[in-house]
């Protein structure tokens, strides 16, 4: 924890979305000054956080000098993009890539001293599916600068087993590994306080590419975790993913069942570099508590997000 008396300032892109919000709260409780970019200070969640003690300044991505008047004097910079992959997104795979491209160049030319990027577990590799790809060629473009940076690569969010779609209403859930098959997963809070750890210890992770995850689990874990914490019976099955039912969901259960989206961080090293990391138990007793609540109670009978 710093001195607040002496905080310098990290920006915080996405700051009222999940993983920019998770970064606010968790450089806020290490003593650091956040300047969260906004698109609307006077909409609710922005005021939220200018409530909280969080500087809030009007930036857009596609705006590059709203993005250099924002880093202007930023010892950091917490770069997340809208994912092009989201249904109801309006950005484009190239919105994506150019979004992330412009946040690393405009922070290497104000001189800003850390970069944390926050990317994807099959960043490294050309999978196919346009929305992960997006994140292989920011990190490329981010290695040739001259910035000293850190590539975060969250496993899937927990929060994504609970949302409406996934079928818990009915007492069931679908999702992409097979009954038997293991994948990883992390909760959203836990990237917060990582990329937290990694601004204060930039002599640990400057240069640094970090797999980042909580816990891994089977179909049938999350199955007997989730009627634990549900108390009721919960089943699991794989989700349909022929291409004649879902060809985005076809290639992505295609990247878990050769590793690349199930995951491959080293949890028994990030819980000792990281303690509080939530196993997913702990997390549906936590913070995702809440969540499973309303999932159980929802009437969307869709299938699971892209």
């Amino acid at each position: 924890m710093i001195d607040m008396t002496d905080a310098k300032t990290i920006v915080v892109l996405g700051a009222t979305g999940q993983q920019g919000g998770s970064v606010v709260a968790a450089l806020r409780a290490d003593g650091w000054a956040v300047r969260a970019v906004v698109r609307d200070p006077s909409g609710r969640r922005a005021r939220s956080l200018s409530a909280a003690g969080v500087e809030t300044v009007r930036g857009d991505l596609g705006d590059p000098e709203s993005l250099r008047a924002a880093f202007a004097g930023a010892h950091g910079v917490f770069s997340v993009q809208p994912n092009s992959g989201q249904a109801e997104s309006e950005v484009t795979d190239e919105d994506e890539v150019r979004f992330g491209t412009a946040v690393a160049d405009i922070a290497q030319h104000c001189g800003v001293a850390h970069l944390v990027y926050s990317s994807a577990v099959t960043a490294g590799s050309t999978t196919g599916v346009g929305h992960l790809d997006t994140k292989n060629r920011v990190e490329a473009h981010i290695r040739n600068l001259d910035i000293a940076g850190t590539v975060v690569r969250p496993a899937t969010f927990m929060e994504l087993l609970v949302t409406p779609g996934t079928g818990l209403a009915r007492g069931h859930l679908s999702f992409l590994m097979r009954p038997d098959q293991a994948m990883q997963f992390i909760a959203v809070r836990d990237i917060g306080r990582i990329v937290a750890a990694v601004f204060g210890a930039p002599g640990r992770y400057v240069g640094r590419t970090m797999e980042i995850a909580g816990d891994a689990l089977t179909g049938s874990d999350l199955a007997e975790q989730l009627t634990r914490a549900a108390g009721r019976p919960i089943g699991y099955t794989r989700l349909p993913t022929t291409p004649e039912q879902n060809e985005v969901l076809g290639r992505l259960a295609a990247l878990v069942d050769d590793g690349r989206l199930a995951g491959n961080a080293n949890l028994d090293a990030l819980r000792t570099e990281f303690p509080s990391l939530l196993r997913f138990d702990q997390w549906l007793a936590g913070p995702g508590a809440g969540l499973l609540d309303r999932a159980l109670r929802s009437t969307d009978t869709g299938i699971a997000p892209r």
